[in-house]
Protein backbone atom coordinates (compact mmCIF):
# COMPACT_ATOMS: atom_id res chain seq x y z
CA UNK A 1 0.00 0.00 0.00
CA UNK A 2 1.48 3.46 -0.46
CA UNK A 3 2.24 5.45 2.16
CA UNK A 4 0.94 8.96 2.49
CA UNK A 5 2.63 11.78 4.58
CA UNK A 6 0.76 13.90 6.96
CA UNK A 7 1.62 17.07 8.23
CA UNK A 8 0.56 20.74 9.34
CA UNK A 9 0.93 23.65 7.53
CA UNK A 10 1.96 27.04 8.88
CA UNK A 11 -0.28 29.01 6.94
CA UNK A 12 -0.23 33.02 7.07
CA UNK A 13 -2.58 33.44 4.23
CA UNK A 14 0.32 34.72 1.94
CA UNK A 15 0.99 33.62 -1.31
CA UNK A 16 3.97 31.61 -0.11
CA UNK A 17 2.36 29.48 2.50
CA UNK A 18 -0.53 28.84 -0.03
CA UNK A 19 1.61 27.32 -2.38
CA UNK A 20 3.54 25.12 0.17
CA UNK A 21 0.63 23.54 0.73
CA UNK A 22 -0.40 23.14 -3.08
CA UNK A 23 2.87 21.84 -3.44
CA UNK A 24 2.90 19.29 -0.44
CA UNK A 25 -0.60 17.95 -1.68
CA UNK A 26 0.53 17.82 -5.79
CA UNK A 27 3.31 15.83 -4.20
CA UNK A 28 1.28 13.61 -2.76
CA UNK A 29 0.82 14.79 1.58
CA UNK A 30 -2.41 15.22 3.29
CA UNK A 31 -2.20 18.65 4.80
CA UNK A 32 -4.30 20.35 7.59
CA UNK A 33 -3.46 24.09 8.52
CA UNK A 34 -1.70 25.79 11.38
CA UNK A 35 -1.79 29.51 12.41
CA UNK A 36 -1.05 31.99 15.39
CA UNK A 37 -2.78 34.17 16.76
CA UNK A 38 -1.57 37.45 19.00
CA UNK A 39 -2.71 41.24 19.33
CA UNK A 40 0.18 41.73 16.90
CA UNK A 41 -0.89 39.95 13.96
CA UNK A 42 -4.57 38.47 13.11
CA UNK A 43 -5.66 35.23 11.55
CA UNK A 44 -8.60 36.59 9.80
CA UNK A 45 -5.82 35.95 6.46
CA UNK A 46 -4.80 32.59 6.96
CA UNK A 47 -8.49 31.36 7.99
CA UNK A 48 -9.65 32.90 4.54
CA UNK A 49 -6.82 31.48 2.36
CA UNK A 50 -7.82 27.81 4.60
CA UNK A 51 -11.45 28.08 3.00
CA UNK A 52 -9.86 28.32 -0.19
CA UNK A 53 -7.72 25.82 -0.50
CA UNK A 54 -10.48 23.32 1.35
CA UNK A 55 -8.41 22.23 4.00
CA UNK A 56 -8.95 22.47 7.78
CA UNK A 57 -7.20 25.13 9.81
CA UNK A 58 -6.65 25.18 13.85
CA UNK A 59 -6.39 28.64 14.91
CA UNK A 60 -3.50 28.43 18.19
CA UNK A 61 -3.01 31.43 20.73
CA UNK A 62 0.44 32.21 20.61
CA UNK A 63 0.05 35.91 22.90
CA UNK A 64 2.28 34.65 26.01
CA UNK A 65 5.20 33.01 23.87
CA UNK A 66 4.99 36.12 21.68
CA UNK A 67 5.36 38.11 24.58
CA UNK A 68 7.76 35.88 26.35
CA UNK A 69 9.86 36.45 23.00
CA UNK A 70 9.73 39.95 23.20
CA UNK A 71 10.91 40.16 26.51
CA UNK A 72 13.68 37.80 25.71
CA UNK A 73 15.20 37.04 22.41
CA UNK A 74 17.51 34.74 22.05
CA UNK A 75 18.47 35.99 18.54
CA UNK A 76 17.55 39.50 19.23
CA UNK A 77 15.10 41.80 17.11
CA UNK A 78 14.80 42.33 13.70
CA UNK A 79 14.82 46.44 12.13
CA UNK A 80 11.60 46.86 14.83
CA UNK A 81 10.94 45.06 17.98
CA UNK A 82 10.16 41.69 15.89
CA UNK A 83 11.84 38.65 16.81
CA UNK A 84 11.56 36.61 13.49
CA UNK A 85 14.00 34.15 13.77
CA UNK A 86 12.70 32.93 17.55
CA UNK A 87 9.00 33.48 16.42
CA UNK A 88 9.40 31.06 13.53
CA UNK A 89 10.90 28.30 15.80
CA UNK A 90 8.76 28.34 18.47
CA UNK A 91 5.74 28.39 16.39
CA UNK A 92 7.33 25.59 14.18
CA UNK A 93 8.28 23.78 17.65
CA UNK A 94 4.42 24.38 18.86
CA UNK A 95 3.43 22.92 15.64
CA UNK A 96 5.44 19.90 16.42
CA UNK A 97 4.04 19.23 19.62
CA UNK A 98 1.08 18.99 17.76
CA UNK A 99 2.12 16.76 14.77
CA UNK A 100 3.28 14.48 17.63
CA UNK A 101 0.35 13.98 19.34
CA UNK A 102 -1.81 13.57 16.16
CA UNK A 103 0.78 10.65 14.69
CA UNK A 104 1.70 13.18 11.79
CA UNK A 105 4.88 13.36 9.82
CA UNK A 106 6.28 16.64 9.20
CA UNK A 107 6.14 20.66 9.84
CA UNK A 108 6.06 22.85 7.12
CA UNK A 109 6.31 26.70 5.60
CA UNK A 110 6.13 28.34 3.04
CA UNK A 111 9.94 30.04 3.56
CA UNK A 112 11.74 30.54 0.58
CA UNK A 113 15.99 30.63 0.55
CA UNK A 114 17.63 34.14 0.61
CA UNK A 115 13.96 35.49 0.37
CA UNK A 116 14.69 37.49 3.10
CA UNK A 117 17.62 38.46 4.05
CA UNK A 118 17.72 38.61 7.54
CA UNK A 119 15.60 35.64 8.52
CA UNK A 120 15.47 33.11 5.77
CA UNK A 121 19.29 33.40 4.80
CA UNK A 122 20.37 29.82 4.97
CA UNK A 123 21.95 30.65 8.43
CA UNK A 124 18.41 31.58 9.86
CA UNK A 125 16.66 28.45 7.95
CA UNK A 126 19.24 26.41 10.37
CA UNK A 127 19.01 28.27 13.17
CA UNK A 128 15.12 28.03 13.19
CA UNK A 129 15.05 24.13 12.53
CA UNK A 130 17.66 23.62 15.10
CA UNK A 131 15.53 25.83 17.82
CA UNK A 132 12.49 24.14 16.82
CA UNK A 133 13.79 20.79 17.35
CA UNK A 134 12.41 19.38 14.27
CA UNK A 135 15.47 18.53 11.94
CA UNK A 136 14.44 16.01 9.23
CA UNK A 137 10.79 16.89 10.02
CA UNK A 138 10.46 20.46 8.79
CA UNK A 139 9.86 20.61 5.04
CA UNK A 140 9.28 23.73 3.54
CA UNK A 141 8.69 22.40 0.01
CA UNK A 142 9.32 25.52 -2.31
CA UNK A 143 13.15 25.37 -1.63
CA UNK A 144 12.98 22.03 -0.47
CA UNK A 145 15.41 20.85 -3.67
CA UNK A 146 18.09 23.22 -2.26
CA UNK A 147 17.97 21.60 1.19
CA UNK A 148 18.61 18.60 2.50
CA UNK A 149 15.93 15.45 2.23
CA UNK A 150 13.55 15.07 5.16
CA UNK A 151 12.55 12.09 6.79
CA UNK A 152 9.46 11.93 5.16
CA UNK A 153 11.08 11.82 1.40
CA UNK A 154 13.74 9.28 2.46
CA UNK A 155 11.05 7.30 4.03
CA UNK A 156 9.55 7.17 -0.04
CA UNK A 157 5.97 9.26 1.84
CA UNK A 158 6.54 12.15 0.57
CA UNK A 159 7.59 12.68 -3.51
CA UNK A 160 10.90 14.87 -3.74
CA UNK A 161 10.44 15.56 -7.43
CA UNK A 162 7.12 17.33 -6.77
CA UNK A 163 9.13 19.21 -4.60
CA UNK A 164 10.35 22.90 -5.59
CA UNK A 165 14.35 24.96 -5.46
CA UNK A 166 12.58 28.76 -5.44
CA UNK A 167 15.36 30.94 -3.81
CA UNK A 168 16.29 34.76 -3.74
CA UNK A 169 13.51 37.40 -3.69
CA UNK A 170 12.11 37.20 -7.24
CA UNK A 171 8.24 36.56 -6.95
CA UNK A 172 7.99 35.83 -10.93
CA UNK A 173 8.31 31.87 -10.02
CA UNK A 174 5.61 32.21 -6.98
CA UNK A 175 3.26 34.15 -9.05
CA UNK A 176 3.24 31.59 -12.04
CA UNK A 177 2.61 28.67 -9.54
CA UNK A 178 -0.58 31.20 -8.37
CA UNK A 179 -1.89 31.30 -11.75
CA UNK A 180 -1.32 27.85 -12.24
CA UNK A 181 -2.56 26.71 -8.89
CA UNK A 182 -6.05 28.96 -9.22
CA UNK A 183 -4.68 31.22 -6.57
CA UNK A 184 -6.20 34.29 -7.10
CA UNK A 185 -6.21 36.20 -3.70
CA UNK A 186 -3.34 36.90 -1.50
CA UNK A 187 -2.27 39.84 0.70
CA UNK A 188 1.28 41.38 -0.06
CA UNK A 189 4.19 39.86 1.05
CA UNK A 190 4.96 42.95 3.19
CA UNK A 191 3.02 43.91 6.37
CA UNK A 192 0.91 41.57 8.20
CA UNK A 193 2.89 41.65 11.52
CA UNK A 194 2.73 44.68 13.74
CA UNK A 195 6.14 43.88 15.34
CA UNK A 196 7.92 45.01 11.73
CA UNK A 197 6.32 48.33 12.33
CA UNK A 198 9.02 51.17 13.79
CA UNK A 199 6.19 53.44 15.35
CA UNK A 200 4.49 50.25 16.68
CA UNK A 201 7.97 49.35 18.14
CA UNK A 202 8.51 52.50 19.83
CA UNK A 203 5.27 52.14 21.73
CA UNK A 204 5.70 48.17 22.32
CA UNK A 205 8.99 48.88 23.89
CA UNK A 206 8.11 52.21 25.54
CA UNK A 207 4.91 49.38 27.68
CA UNK A 208 7.80 47.00 28.19
CA UNK A 209 10.31 48.85 29.83
CA UNK A 210 7.70 51.06 32.07
CA UNK A 211 4.60 49.26 32.83
CA UNK A 212 5.89 45.80 31.80
CA UNK A 213 3.88 43.39 29.02
CA UNK A 214 1.80 41.12 31.87
CA UNK A 215 -1.27 43.04 30.92
CA UNK A 216 -3.07 41.77 27.85
CA UNK A 217 -5.26 44.16 27.52
CA UNK A 218 -2.59 46.95 27.61
CA UNK A 219 -0.72 45.16 25.07
CA UNK A 220 -3.96 45.34 22.48
CA UNK A 221 -4.51 48.36 23.27
CA UNK A 222 -0.87 49.60 21.29
CA UNK A 223 -2.95 49.42 18.60
CA UNK A 224 -4.86 53.01 19.57
CA UNK A 225 -4.38 56.51 20.25
CA UNK A 226 -1.69 58.40 20.90
CA UNK A 227 1.21 57.78 23.32
CA UNK A 228 2.57 60.44 25.42
CA UNK A 229 5.24 59.58 28.30
CA UNK A 230 5.86 62.24 31.11
CA UNK A 231 9.23 63.09 32.81
CA UNK A 232 8.48 61.46 36.15
CA UNK A 233 7.24 58.10 33.94
CA UNK A 234 3.40 58.56 33.66
CA UNK A 235 2.40 57.02 30.93
CA UNK A 236 -1.04 58.29 28.71
CA UNK A 237 -3.01 56.87 26.21
CA UNK A 238 -4.84 59.51 24.59
CA UNK A 239 -7.82 58.45 21.88
CA UNK A 240 -7.67 60.25 18.64
CA UNK A 241 -11.66 60.15 17.55
CA UNK A 242 -14.97 59.04 18.63
CA UNK A 243 -14.18 55.44 18.20
CA UNK A 244 -11.08 55.11 20.11
CA UNK A 245 -12.35 56.98 23.29
CA UNK A 246 -15.08 54.75 23.59
CA UNK A 247 -12.38 51.77 23.75
CA UNK A 248 -10.39 54.08 26.14
CA UNK A 249 -13.83 55.25 28.42
CA UNK A 250 -14.47 51.01 29.03
CA UNK A 251 -10.81 50.25 30.28
CA UNK A 252 -11.23 51.98 33.70
CA UNK A 253 -10.16 49.31 35.92
CA UNK A 254 -6.72 49.19 33.88
CA UNK A 255 -6.01 52.86 35.91
CA UNK A 256 -7.69 56.33 35.58
CA UNK A 257 -9.66 57.80 32.91
CA UNK A 258 -9.85 61.54 32.10
CA UNK A 259 -12.13 63.22 29.41
CA UNK A 260 -13.25 66.51 28.94
CA UNK A 261 -16.66 67.19 30.47
CA UNK A 262 -18.34 70.88 29.22
CA UNK A 263 -16.65 70.56 25.34
CA UNK A 264 -15.75 67.80 22.33
CA UNK A 265 -12.36 66.83 23.21
CA UNK A 266 -10.33 62.78 24.17
CA UNK A 267 -10.09 60.73 26.23
CA UNK A 268 -7.04 59.50 28.55
CA UNK A 269 -5.96 56.57 30.12
CA UNK A 270 -3.47 56.81 32.80
CA UNK A 271 -2.35 53.35 33.35
CA UNK A 272 -1.65 52.13 36.91
CA UNK A 273 -2.19 54.13 40.02
CA UNK A 274 -0.97 57.82 39.30
CA UNK A 275 -0.12 61.11 41.96
CA UNK A 276 -2.83 63.93 41.94
CA UNK A 277 0.47 65.78 40.76
CA UNK A 278 1.20 63.07 37.59
CA UNK A 279 -3.08 63.30 36.52
CA UNK A 280 -3.06 67.34 36.86
CA UNK A 281 -0.18 67.04 34.29
CA UNK A 282 -2.78 64.73 31.86
CA UNK A 283 -5.70 67.05 33.03
CA UNK A 284 -3.59 70.24 30.89
CA UNK A 285 -2.60 67.48 28.31
CA UNK A 286 -6.83 66.37 27.34
CA UNK A 287 -7.33 70.63 27.81
CA UNK A 288 -4.52 71.01 25.14
CA UNK A 289 -6.02 68.64 22.61
CA UNK A 290 -9.63 69.59 23.11
CA UNK A 291 -12.43 71.87 20.76
CA UNK A 292 -11.86 74.97 23.30
CA UNK A 293 -11.08 77.56 21.50
CA UNK A 294 -15.14 79.01 21.13
CA UNK A 295 -16.11 77.51 25.12
CA UNK A 296 -15.55 80.79 26.43
CA UNK A 297 -14.21 79.27 30.04
CA UNK A 298 -11.97 76.77 31.73
CA UNK A 299 -11.50 73.49 30.33
CA UNK A 300 -13.02 70.66 32.84
CA UNK A 301 -11.68 67.62 33.06
CA UNK A 302 -12.24 64.94 35.53
CA UNK A 303 -13.96 67.29 37.46
CA UNK A 304 -11.07 69.62 37.83
CA UNK A 305 -11.29 73.23 35.99
CA UNK A 306 -7.97 73.41 33.44
CA UNK A 307 -6.96 77.54 33.09
CA UNK A 308 -5.69 78.35 29.81
CA UNK A 309 -4.01 78.85 27.40
CA UNK A 310 -4.35 75.42 26.06
CA UNK A 311 -0.63 74.72 24.06
CA UNK A 312 -0.13 71.54 22.66
CA UNK A 313 3.48 72.08 21.35
CA UNK A 314 4.64 71.91 25.14
CA UNK A 315 3.01 68.19 25.37
CA UNK A 316 4.81 67.01 21.52
CA UNK A 317 7.89 66.59 23.68
CA UNK A 318 6.75 64.00 25.49
CA UNK A 319 4.55 61.89 22.44
CA UNK A 320 5.81 58.93 21.40
CA UNK A 321 4.19 58.29 18.70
Amino acid sequence: MEMKAKGYALLSGGLDSQLAVKVLQRAGAEVRGVCFATPFFSPAAAVKAAKALGIPLEVVDFTDDEIRLIENPPHGFGGAMNPCIDCHAAMIRRAGEMMSAAGFDFVSTGEVAGQRPMSQNRQALGIVEKSSGLKGRLVRPLSAKLLEPTIPETEGKLDREMLLDIQGRSRERQISLAAEFGIVEYPSPAGGCKLTEKGYGRRLKDLRDHEGLGNRRLVELLSVARRFRFPDGTGVILGRDMRENAVLKECGSLGTVLAPENCPGPTALVPGNAPEDALSQVRGLVAAYSRSDRLGEDVIVGGVPVPGPYDREKFKAYQIC
